[in-house]
């Protein structure tokens, strides 16, 4: 026994030099990680599989880092970057799970399930032979077993109205939008809300726009509230439309990066006429850097809540096996100078994700005299030099609270169980024809439509059925937004997407802000003309960004 350890041992030995051998050209910490693996995967106690370890290696690597360096495997990937690349090999519906099965909310106009006859209202039960209905299965699995190469075909067992009709469908590139509605809230203002930051939005925002100027835009709201970011380019191309030649939009730099400017061409069609820009606690990233371009220039008024605070630039390194480590290579800085980072400690993730809780907590999201910023990171905007800060996301001109007088348990809730979103595809479902008919158009069903208390009542019952216990007070606070949101489900899922936010907008008090901003010409002026917020205290949290450039600009006399 003690020869055959002996043997062992030495066996390893001679596989470490082998091994230090092949690599003793990397430097000693590399060698260091690739003896430890190889060591782990050979002579481990139980059986482990090697990718899982290496892995968890990388994982554990970027977790001692800043929060946004992530690690994905091939299937996380491609989920995460299919939203920004702006289309994807599908069928071509927009679809819910109800009751175990996929109901077919609306098709892609043009797309290959319209092509085929498939319809709103229809329910699939079968994919290529496999039963997807009333087996629990995930919304994920069931677009897996959809989706696929361009030009593939997929069989599908449609159930409609108790019939079962077979359809082959070829699946085709179906585009994902990131412009979410569009439309003229006056006869002079536009409204466009962009949910991300994709290769398409450029080319979306320029679509949306020429449409809304034929209806007699002259005036424009954009609008980023929970908006998380996505490429910078897109939102460099963005901004790029708003400002005169040769401005600088945002430029990067980090420790092994130089700096990187980009800056305007010229050639926008925006540069004139009044822009207000709505963001809350959700807008982040490259949103943030389109609003910081923005309020640095002093080209349009920004509403809302103080953004998310996302200033670290990540790069993508992809593996042979399609996996990707996303890195923070440096950091984006307005035009001002500012890094809109917010505070964070290296390898502390939870506390970094506590931020948005603690700003409810704080009372930050109500009041406006809630808001802290460090007092040392102080800037000045580039023509007409009001106060702004750095290092913790972007401060609207003006601040919007979020109304939390509505948003009762009840209401939390109903909406988390699902209940309402159930409740409306089964109104849908019986009473499509019946809307058609009644509301020619979205606008007309806008302007008419009444959710009735009968209505409520039946919803109330649903989200009984669902183990939402009904509060006779809650739901009478709960009961107007309940009612909007109701309708406005009711519209996306018989018109379009977009008539969705036309109708829940109706009780956007940012939006309505924002409305009175753009319609007030001395208002509009005199917010970029001076300061209007300052910090009640200054917030001096050491953080892992205090090596970053902390140069305060120095107001021109």
């Amino acid at each position: 026994m003690h020869n055959i350890m002996k043997l062992k041992i030495a066996v390893f030995l001679l596989l470490g030099v082998t091994v230090a051998t092949v690599a003793q050209h990397l430097p000693d910490q590399m060698q260091k990680l690739m003896n430890a693996e190889f060591a782990i995967n050979e002579y481990y106690v139980d059986s482990v599989k090697e990718n899982k370890i290496v892995e968890d290696a990388i994982n554990g690597m970027l977790e001692k880092l800043d929060p946004h360096s992530s690690y994905s495997d091939a299937e996380e990937t491609k989920e995460l970057n299919e939203p920004l690349q702006g289309n994807f090999g599908g069928v071509g519906i927009q679809f819910n799970m109800k009751q175990d099965t996929l109901y077919v909310i609306q098709t892609v106009a043009g797309g290959p399930s319209e092509r085929v006859g498939i319809l709103p209202g229809d329910r699939i039960v079968e994919v290529n032979d496999t039963s997807i209905a009333g087996v629990k299965m995930k919304n994920t699995e069931v677009m897996r077993r959809l989706r696929g190469p361009k030009g593939t075909k997929v069989r599908v067992l449609v159930n409609r109205h108790g019939e079962k009709i077979n359809f082959v469908i070829t699946r085709a590139e179906i585009p994902l939008f990131s412009i979410d509605a569009s439309y003229m809230v006056d006869s002079k203002t536009g409204y466009i809300k962009i949910s991300r930051f994709a290769e398409t939005t450029h080319d979306e925002f320029m679509d949306a726009a020429k449409k809304l100027r034929q209806q007699g835009m002259t005036q424009l709201i954009i609008d980023l509230s929970d908006n998380g970011g996505g490429y910078l380019q897109a939102a460099r191309d963005m901004a790029d439309e708003f400002l005169k030649s040769n401005q600088l939009i945002v430029y990067t730099e980090g420790r092994t990066s130089p700096r990187y400017n980009f800056n305007s061409d010229g050639l926008g069609t925006f540069a004139d006429g009044r822009l207000v820009v709505m963001v809350d606690q959700y807008s982040a990233s490259a949103s943030e850097i389109f609003t910081g371009a923005m309020q640095d220039w002093d080209r349009g008024v920004i509403v809302g809540r103080r953004t998310f605070g996302k200033g670290l630039v990540q790069r993508p390194f992809k593996f042979k096996d399609n996996s990707m480590m996303r890195l923070t290579i440096a950091r984006y800085y307005t035009p001002s100078g500012r890094c809109i980072q917010k505070p964070y400690e290296k390898g502390d993730k939870d506390d970094y994700e506590k931020d948005l809780y603690n700003r409810i907590k704080d009372g930050e999201l109500t009041n406006v005299d809630s808001v802290r910023f460090d007092t040392s990171k102080k800037y000045f905007t580039l023509n007409n030099h009001r106060v702004i800060y750095g290092g913790g996301g972007i401060m609207p001109d003006v601040f919007v609270p979020i109304d939390t007088m509505e948003y009762t348990p009840y209401y939390r809730d109903i909406m988390g169980k699902g209940s309402v979103f159930q409740f409306t595809i089964g109104y849908v479902d019986k009473h499509r024809a019946e809307i058609k008919r009644n509301y020619a158009t979205s606008a007309d069903f806008d302007q008419k439509f009444v959710v009735s208390d009968e209505l409520m009542k039946d919803l109330v019952a649903a989200g009984t059925k669902d183990s939402v216990k009904y509060n006779a007070t809650q739901y009478q606070k709960s009961e107007n937004i309940l009612k909007l949101i109701v309708k406005a489900l009711i519209a996306r899922d018989t018109y379009d997407n977009a008539d969705y936010y036309r109708i829940v907008n109706h009780h956007n008090n940012v939006l309505d802000e924002a409305v009175k901003v753009i319609n007030d010409e001395k208002r509009y002026n005199d917010l970029l003309l001076r300061s209007h917020y300052v910090p009640k205290a200054s917030v001096a949290k050491p953080t892992s960004d205090s090596k970053a450039k902390s140069v305060v600009n120095k107001k021109k006399k």
